[in-house]
């Protein structure tokens, strides 16, 4: 056999690979929620706008909810605000807050939308305030067991998903940044791990998929760098105290979103290119899989 029919019927394999999963999946919605090195480096930022136009052109639904840290960090530095964090929360005074807002509202849903919509008119930008999307309240940070004030950030207590679910109808993608309104007329600043779960479970979604800098869960780090292929909510949430700061609200989002209906939740590794393709339409997928607890456990 030619060394170009082989790699024919290679690619063959894979698009014959994906069936199932197009099969399952098809009209589903599906919310990611992006950042890290995905959404920085430029590279990763057009494989990720071409993946998404991807699965909506193979009949998902995704949904993108999106933070910004490393660009919330520039801004704020380049407008001389201290950058301080509590618990890994960031401390978010007015000032602050009106940074926050600019750069998730006004520059990176714009870039995100941006880079979709060079496939299509698809991709539409909304703030979690938008059509009362988030409401919040404000979400003290505990030290040593303790509340501690860390200014306008917020705990999501209601989603409104009307306007998504328009948008959606209408064969759009939306882009949401985590911003949320409070009924007290306060903006809030919201993690957007949080924010994806809790959307994911409106949305009655049939997957979460966080996106993140690390490969997914480790075992037994750093004693092993090998990544747990799935595990179920009681395992996961026995898991948890012991896990690094930056993979707990990671992990805490998916077994919100697990335990709240959704299916199934991942945590990927953003910085392989393609990443969302291999998890949605590959047999072995990648990363860390969250499913719900055993029949008879808790």
């Amino acid at each position: 056999m030619s060394a170009t029919r082989s790699r024919v019927l290679a690619k063959a394999a894979t698009l014959i690979e994906a069936l199932p999963w197009l099969e399952r999946f098809h009209g589903r919605t599906v919310v990611i929620k992006y950042g890290g090195h995905a959404m920085t480096e430029e590279s990763l930022r057009h494989s990720f706008a071409e993946d998404i136009v991807f699965l909506r052109y193979a009949g998902l639904k995704p949904v993108i909810v999106h933070g910004g840290g490393p660009q919330i960090n520039a801004a704020l530095e380049k407008h001389g605000i201290e950058s301080t964090f509590t618990a890994g929360l960031r401390v978010t005074t007015p000032e602050a807050m009106e940074v926050v807002r600019m750069v998730l509202v006004g520059q990176v849903n714009r870039d995100v939308v941006g880079l979709i919509n060079r496939h299509g008119a698809f991709a539409v930008g909304m703030s979690g305030e938008d059509a009362n999307l988030f409401t919040a309240e404000r979400k003290p940070a505990m030290v040593d067991g303790e509340p501690v004030d860390i200014g306008q950030v917020g705990e999501i207590v209601e989603v409104q998903v009307g306007a998504v679910r328009s948008l959606l109808d209408d064969g759009r993608v939306p882009v949401i940044s985590s911003v949320a309104r409070g009924d007290d007329g306060e903006i809030y600043n919201v993690n957007a791990d949080t924010a994806a779960a809790a959307l994911a479970v409106a949305l009655d979604a049939a997957k979460l998929i966080v996106l993140t800098d690390v490969e997914g869960l480790y075992a037994d780090w750093p004693d092993s760098d090998e990544v747990i292929d799935d595990l179920t909510t009681e395992e996961l949430a026995g898991l948890l105290p012991d896990l690094s700061a930056g993979m707990v609200p990671k992990m805490e989002a998916c077994l919100h979103a697990v335990r709240g209906g959704v299916p199934q939740a991942h945590v990927l590794d953003g910085r392989v290119p393609h990443a969302l393709l291999l998890e949605v339409f590959t047999d072995e997928g990648i990363g860390t899989m969250v499913l719900p607890a055993r029949e008879g456990s808790q």
